[in-house]
């Protein structure tokens, strides 16, 4: 499969997004996807009251002010996201985002299903993927919502999206599935979600595991919905 790669790329079939190999690949799209797997790794939770986003920052630099590098955005006060991959591309589809919201609130006088942001986030994203000249995303983005019921869905590089209990993005999100698999339970609450998230971190990342470098946001599914962000200190109330 290597050597297939490497005599596409000798052949060219890599140099742009709307070209397809002999084998049926579009390699741009591929070199997109490795480089979600290399972003930093985020988790999140469709719960019985609510749903909750816990985002590993990656602080890399003892200089850095920590609160710069939040990784979980507001998209309104009943719709979370996050991303994987290069987070620049993300706050571009988040800032779409977040008007789409403002202008739905605005026009219907009521808060945007979670369904209509995402849809619309992979529409622009698969654009991407067929207009020469343009690159593709280089990331995949999580977004979560509460307004009467817990919503999560995950968009992949190539606009392709679905919902899903639990997920997650980014590097060792294989791992991280396969553990989400065995200890998630879909009548879990936001506070048990957090804890197995946080102890899935734990597992994988070993001595390096510092509760310093995360991010949890959550949003409970009642009438006074409000998002909830929690770092550091706050947290490690919830590790075991």
């Amino acid at each position: 499969m290597e050597s297939q790669e490497i005599q596409n790329q000798a052949m060219g079939y890599d140099r742009a997004a709307t070209m397809f190999s002999p084998d049926g690949h579009i390699l741009q799209v591929e070199y997109a996807e490795k480089t979600v797997r290399l972003g930093s790794a985020s988790i999140g939770f469709s719960c019985s009251d609510g749903v909750v986003i816990l985002a590993d920052k990656r602080l890399g630099d003892s200089l850095m002010v920590a609160e710069s590098a939040n990784k979980i955005f507001e998209v309104d006060s009943h719709i979370i996201g996050s991303a994987a991959g290069i987070l620049s591309d993300a706050r571009v589809l988040v800032e779409r985002a977040q008007l789409i919201s403002q202008q739905h609130r605005v026009t219907y006088d009521s808060p945007v299903d979670v369904i209509t942001i995402i849809k619309d986030i992979s529409d622009i994203k698969q654009q991407f993927t067929q207009h020469p000249g343009v690159r593709p995303f280089g990331i995949s983005m999580m977004i979560a919502g509460a307004n009467g019921k817990s919503q999560l869905f995950v968009s992949d590089v190539t606009g392709n999206f679905f919902e899903y209990y639990a997920s997650a993005i980014g590097e060792n999100d294989d791992r991280i599935k396969e553990a989400l698999r065995v200890g998630f339970r879909r009548d879990m609450t936001t506070e048990e979600a957090l804890k197995l998230g946080l102890q899935i971190f734990k597992d994988i990342k070993g001595s390096n595991f510092n509760v310093e470098n995360f991010d949890a946001a959550i949003i409970i599914n009642d009438k006074d919905k409000k998002v909830k962000r929690l770092n550091g200190e706050s947290l490690k109330k919830y590790i075991k």
